[in-house]
């Protein structure tokens, strides 16, 4: 009898693949999948570029913080709406917010090797090279306005002068991360959506959805050319494992890079 080396494969309880097995994942046709992708684009450019601006003369502040102020309110609340978006399609869907249900509707599971078949364990290394490549992505890609880009906007002395002891407004910043590397985009993109997209774009689902989340970026134009490399780096191996965290992981990176660096700014 063969023993499965350690790290091969995590141990599955009778139950849990019973409950996989019940968990049907439908296929959305090429209206639905637009539907939803306007559901979450098309608020995030209103509040970016509508709401904000209306809203900034509530803000206090000097030179761009008031904008400022107004963009973090208005993108996280945006953010929250996917997470909310994600919630609502899924009930409608499964009936249910089991973990066991969830996790198979949203890829919210370890990645597996689709050459060996292992799951877990060494399978995460992956995440090294792709890191690193999402890195490069962030060292090239386009800056943006002062005011609109938050890397530009902390890098600015009005910037770090906001910063400087903005202990809520820090953790308003934190929210916004969550809900778009954990919560919003990457569970709405590649947990949701990619799984329901073979039907209509078939093995070239992977880049149909790179494409749909470069393209949504329509509250931050400057980041849409960069952010197509997101088709390889996390679209592609969110496909090729089976696994939203693959993206989860590698976006969420950037956030906890710039939750630190903030930080630094806070204190």
């Amino acid at each position: 009898m063969s023993v499965a080396p350690p790290l091969a494969r995590e141990a599955v309880s009778p139950g849990a693949e019973a409950a996989a097995s019940d968990v049907e994942v439908p296929q959305y046709g090429l209206r639905a999948i637009l539907a939803v992708w306007a559901a979450a684009a098309v608020p995030m450019a209103a509040l970016a570029w509508l709401v904000a601006p209306a809203l900034k003369d509530r803000f206090a502040g000097a030179g761009n913080v008031p904008l400022a102020k107004a963009l973090i309110v208005c993108l996280t609340l945006g953010l929250v709406w996917q997470f909310v978006l994600v919630a609502i399609l899924v009930w409608r869907e499964q009936r249910t917010f089991r973990w066991s249900t969830l996790r198979e509707a949203l890829w919210l599971r370890s990645p597996r090797s689709p050459r060996t078949g292992r799951i877990g364990g060494r399978v995460w290394l992956v995440l090294i090279p792709l890191i690193v490549a999402f890195a490069v992505e962030a060292a090239i890609s386009l800056p943006g306005p002062t005011s609109r880009d938050l890397g530009a906007f902390l890098d600015s002395h009005t910037g770090k002068a906001f910063m400087h002891g903005a202990w809520g407004w820090y953790a308003l910043i934190l929210v916004w991360f969550v809900f778009n590397t954990v919560l919003g985009e990457e569970l709405l993109f590649r947990g949701f959506l990619l799984p329901r997209m073979n039907g209509a774009f078939g093995r070239k689902d992977w880049l149909a959805n790179g494409l749909l989340f470069a393209g949504y970026h329509l509250h931050v134009p400057w980041a849409i050319p960069t952010t197509l490399l997101d088709t390889f780096i996390v679209a592609y191996p969110t496909k090729r494992y089976r696994s939203a965290w693959i993206g989860i992981a590698v976006h969420s990176v950037q956030s906890v890079f710039l939750a630190v660096l903030i930080f630094t700014l806070v204190v």
